[in-house]
């Protein structure tokens, strides 16, 4: 293992990152504060509870896990297309590194920053409702791995696109619309039975329920299978970018 070639990259990327600290960070505190408002103030006084929970602590798991996915996807797709479209790529193909060593310093600094950023979310959180970490070490593995997952994810994404219009298009259209229909801001069991059953083949549903019932005990699927589902999910992202640089499928072009 190139301990040096992965540091390089990965102190590359989060020096990129810090240039842009400010806005990195003040573009999800809005956020944050802009769903509170919203959910928080004008269906919270709708919705008093959820299976005993605050609405307002209730919706804290999918906010974040709202913020870290779009988050992984776009700092990692965007740290490998970029030197596709200048045409650097080549440099980094024809160094003595190995591609588990590529990916692990684009993703590592992806998933770094989207980590920070569901922090600083979190701690933004609580400025607005009390919350309590009934599992801490369970949320913070639950946290780790949807960002690494979903930075394998944009890792992809980033090889796949031609253009920049192709680099928003799967989290605009997939990923986004998933997140929200996965019980960000609602229970499943809120829902008629039929769209319950429909709600199970959503992936992102398993990440959400398993991050939440960290915080409060509640889950909507059982918590073993929201871990098999993220690992299936890690596996599967690593084996096409295994098959990828094997190929060099859209790398070379």
């Amino acid at each position: 293992m190139n301990i040096t070639a992965i540091r390089a990259i990965y102190r590359y990327e989060m020096m990129r990152f810090f240039r842009t600290l400010l806005q990195s960070f003040l573009s999800p505190v809005i956020s944050t504060s802009l769903y509170f408002v919203v959910f928080g103030a004008a269906i919270g006084s709708r919705i008093q509870e959820v299976e005993g929970v605050s609405y307002g602590a209730f919706i804290v798991p999918g906010l974040v896990m709202l913020s870290v996915i779009t988050q992984s996807i776009s700092n990692a797709s965007f740290a490998i297309y970029f030197p596709k479209f200048i045409g650097t790529t080549y440099e980094i193909l024809s160094a003595p590194v190995s591609f588990l060593e590529i990916v692990t310093g684009y993703v590592g600094a992806a998933a770094t920053k989207a980590l920070f950023i569901g922090l600083v979310i979190l701690a933004t959180s609580t400025l607005f409702v009390d919350i309590s970490v009934a599992h801490p070490v369970a949320m913070i593995a639950f946290l780790l791995l949807t960002c690494l997952s979903f930075s394998l994810m944009g890792f992809i994404i980033g090889i796949w696109a031609k253009n920049f219009e192709q680099l928003q298009l799967v989290p605009l259209l997939i990923v986004t619309p998933l997140v929200f229909l996965g019980g960000s801001f609602y229970s499943v069991n809120m829902l008629p039975p039929v769209w319950q059953t429909i709600a199970l083949f959503n992936p992102v549903l398993y990440l959400i329920s398993g991050f939440r019932w960290a915080f409060f005990g509640l889950a909507d699927v059982p918590v073993g299978m929201s871990l098999f589902a993220i690992a299936v999910f890690t596996g599967v992202c690593m084996g096409v970018i295994w098959w990828i640089f094997r190929t060099g499928w859209r790398l070379r072009v």
